[in-house]
């Protein structure tokens, strides 16, 4: 029963100190909030040192499911808002932290249970957080603390498979104490000089003995969990750069061994599989510190003597990279040659381009062992890797992905690699492409979601070719060339009583591969080339595959994503008719596939509404051409568009808008185009697609995504605008107000008939923003005014409900709030009106 009391008191205790006090956390759950703002009414509590030591007693003494919410209350006590105490009071309080800190690593028994030692790891980091360097090294026993909080750390990444995720915060703690080393003003010494570099050993070490041991007992290895891996490396970064002589020392020595143990067992005539296996793991975690730590010569200051250790660790890499492919096609190891990927990304981000000194060092033992003069000749040795992999390694998806996301980082900057003999460049990826490169073949042997890396391909091939394409239409149909073969060859198939799985296969390739061309090209001569290549040659062959295969979302989601990237390139003009063609198409198939269980909805009928939508939202709002154009001249598609449009919603439940995220971000703001620019066509819709479309906004003000309530608000503001302005022409009996037309006649009635839709979006937006956290503040409030003077008598009687339901003490305040909201407030709905 004592056990059980403390508890409730703890989490108490826990819950105060928890509390987000001045309402600015977005999610009081989150752990960076690192600054508790204690009210100043509690001050004396926090001022009495008896306090500190409760809680540290408490950890000592109780059982280990109670000790954790002790320690739990201490992060929170040393995340105290320094504002609190004076500099002495300060001073005083982080020496009772740092006491108590040195009692536990004294007697460290309790931080064998994981919950303990996970909110100690915290406990240290916040420590840093909340206090400077030249706070803590004042402190009395900090020498003492540091060497006890160092050698902790170091058996901590020894144990690497107990609670890795508290790891990052030790991590954290020394990455901060490193970075404020430079800026700490302090006569005493602060030894982390000392202590970072057995930091950075004790990690790189440990992660190399891990090796054997995941590969031998088949546990599960660290590196697969590359979000976690990506986060410690980037934190160890700039620890490992404080005395990052012995650093560098450490790691060339152990890559040197490595790479000579990797080459015996290579040579050797009894090829053992594991310990190659073994070996390779090892080489990959090394090639990731040497990435992560050439990649932190951007987050510390270097000198000549750190590029010229980056070159010595950077040449190791070069060399193992020809080792390796060396081997090729008969063996590759995945966990190396992501790592390779990943040194030169970072490679290229510090030591290629506009960045880079042409005084740096890191070339100079470069050049000396490799060749490898200056970032040309780096190029060069980038592209050579990207080649090798795409033509040798298409059959690991993980590793073609990161290839590709390598080679379109590479083409993204390419104009400022002016220097590089762009033409090798380009051709060697050119005419090696689909003989070489299994990724972009049509074979059985790959599975259909492999063909996604061709749009990443093809979106970097593109932007090489645009460095120098200018208007040089012989170079696109060269270009185009293999596609085009690939088109004839479809062609004839379907003209044969073809055979349906090469024929899906090629045009799912070919629709990926121009969503990358057209996704690249940002000139309208290059635009214009490309229409003129696929029209009107090649689009019947995209519409009889949507006929013939509309059931099967692997083929019809790829072109309906090429469709949707026409629509929305700002040279899409001369697309709009064709793409308006499609739209119509898919939708009639679409709506054609009848009743489908709950687990087919989504990939067989709402993923493809959604990519019709956003097209036909991109369409709307790009300013392409004047719609009106094409009544004028007797074409009928945007009207049958429109219609297709009605189809589409009227076969998806409200609930399914909602529910399915993609959907909903393409319907809403869909919804907001359609509302803004062609309100004509909403007032001539029919009553029950009306209370549909009411409906959906009406539900969607309340979601939690910001991108459909305000989509919703939005909408909803554009069409009590149209009511507004039209019941003020009603009004006023003019000529013109009595030259309303038909459709907006009916629309007005509608209303009328049904005002019970509006008060309830009216009452939906007050209760958000007087009793909600509103994160969209300024979209809530553009539909109120209007709703306001459409509903007077109703806000009225709102207005009187939410008074009365406040607690008595609180009704003068918000009588006197509503009041403040219609000061001033005109019956218009002028821009200078809104905002007051």
């Amino acid at each position: 029963r004592q056990q059980n009391l403390a508890m409730q008191l703890l989490k108490l205790v826990l819950n105060c100190l928890n509390f987000d006090f001045v309402g600015n956390a977005a999610d009081e759950s989150a752990d960076d909030i690192c600054t508790v703002q204690i009210p100043a009414k509690w001050r004396t509590i926090f001022l009495q040192p008896e306090t500190l030591d409760l809680f540290f007693d408490l950890y000592h003494s109780l059982p280990p499911m109670l000790s954790q919410l002790a320690l739990s209350c201490l992060v929170q006590f040393a995340s105290a808002r320094s504002s609190l105490f004076s500099n002495p009071e300060r001073a005083k309080y982080l020496g009772n932290l740092i006491k108590g800190v040195k009692q536990i690593l004294e007697n460290p028994q309790g931080l064998s249970d994981p919950g303990n030692y996970h909110e100690f790891c915290r406990f240290l980091s916040r420590l840093k957080t909340n206090y400077q360097l030249g706070e803590l090294v004042m402190v009395k026993d900090y020498p003492e603390v540091i060497q006890l909080i160092a050698n902790f750390t170091i058996t901590s990444l020894q144990h690497w498979e107990f609670a890795p995720n508290s790891v990052h915060y030790l991590l954290t703690l020394w990455q901060r104490m490193v970075a404020s080393v430079p800026f700490a003003k302090t006569a005493g010494p602060h030894l982390i000089d000392t202590y970072a570099p057995e930091i950075t050993k004790a990690y790189i070490t440990s992660r190399l003995e891990c090796v054997p041991v995941v590969i031998r007992d088949g546990l599960e290895d660290p590196l697969d969990d590359t979000a976690t891996v990506f986060q410690q490396l980037e934190q160890l970064c700039t620890v490992s750069r404080c005395e990052y002589e012995k650093t560098c020392t450490l790691l060339v020595q152990l890559f040197d061994q490595n790479a000579q143990n990797y080459q015996k067992l290579l040579h050797s005539s009894s090829r053992n599989p594991l310990e190659i296996t073994v070996q390779e793991g090892r080489l990959a975690w090394l090639v990731y510190f040497v990435g992560t730590f050439v990649g932190g010569r951007l987050t510390y200051t270097s000198t000549d003597e750190h590029d010229a250790m980056d070159g010595e660790l950077s040449c190791r890499v070069f060399q193992l990279i020809s080792l390796m492919d060396a081997q090729l096609p008969q063996s590759s190891n995945e966990k190396v040659e992501l790592a390779v990927l990943w040194f030169l990304d970072q490679f290229r981000k510090t030591y290629v381009g506009d960045q880079l000194q042409y005084t740096s060092k890191v070339y100079a033992r470069m050049s000396e062992v490799l060749g490898i003069t200056d970032d040309n000749h780096v190029l060069e040795t980038f592209m050579t890797k990207i080649v090798t992999n795409l033509k040798y390694r298409g059959r690991c998806e993980p590793v073609i992905s990161r290839t590709l996301q390598f080679l379109n980082d590479l083409s993204v900057g390419y104009p400022f690699y002016l220097n590089f003999v762009e033409g090798l460049t380009f051709h060697t990826l050119m005419f090696q492409q689909s003989k070489h490169f299994p990724f972009l073949g049509v074979s059985d042997n790959y599975s259909l979601s492999d063909l996604r890396c061709r749009t990443v391909f093809y979106t970097a091939l593109t932007r090489l070719l645009m460095v120098d394409l200018g208007e040089d239409e012989d170079e696109f149909e060269n270009f185009m060339h293999p596609l085009a073969v690939s088109f004839e060859s479809v062609t004839q198939i379907f003209d044969s009583g073809f055979e349906q799985a090469a024929a899906k296969r090629m045009l799912i390739g070919l629709a990926r591969d121009l969503r990358g061309i057209a996704f690249a090209l940002n000139t309208k001569t290059s635009y214009t080339m490309l229409f003129d290549w696929i029209y009107p040659a090649y689009i019947a062959v995209l519409q009889r595959a949507i006929e013939l295969w509309y059931r099967e979302p692997a083929c019809t989601t790829p072109i309906l994503k090429l469709m949707a990237e026409f629509m929305q390139n700002r040279f899409a003009a001369a697309y709009i008719s064709f793409s308006f063609f499609l739209f119509m198409k898919t939708g009639n198939q679409i709506l054609s596939l009848g009743t489908l269980s709950k687990d087919q909805v989504y990939p067989l009928k709402l993923k493809g509404i959604s990519i019709c939508y956003f097209a036909l939202k991109s369409a709307l709002c790009g300013n392409y051409v004047s719609f009106g154009v094409f009544k004028l001249y007797g074409d009928n598609h945007f009207d049958s568009v429109l219609q297709a449009f009605v189809k589409m919603l009227l076969s998806v439940p409200h609930s399914d808008l909602l529910q399915y995220r993609k959907l909903s971000q393409s319907y809403y703001p869909l919804l907001e185009c359609l509302t803004q620019d062609h309100m004509s066509f909403i007032t001539s819709l029919e009553p029950h697609v009306l209370i549909y479309i009411l409906t959906s906004i009406s539900e969607g003000l309340t979601a939690v995504d910001t991108v459909v309530s305000s989509s919703c608000c939005a909408s909803l503001d554009y069409i009590v605008t149209y009511l507004f302005k039209h019941l003020a022409k009603e009004g006023k009996k003019t000529l013109r107000g009595r030259g309303i037309s038909q459709d907006g006649q009916r629309f007005l009635h509608f209303m009328q008939q049904n005002p019970e839709v509006l008060r309830q979006m009216m009452s939906i937006l007050m209760n958000t923003i007087i009793f909600e956290d509103c994160r969209n503040q300024w979209s809530v409030s553009r539909p109120l005014l209007g709703l306001i003077l459409l509903n007077e008598k109703y806000f009225s009687e709102l207005r009187a409900t939410l008074i009365t339901s406040q607690p008595e003490n609180k009704r003068e305040v918000f009588d006197r709030c509503f009041r403040n909201l219609m000061e001033g407030v005109e019956q218009n709905l002028l821009v200078k009106n809104r905002d007051r």
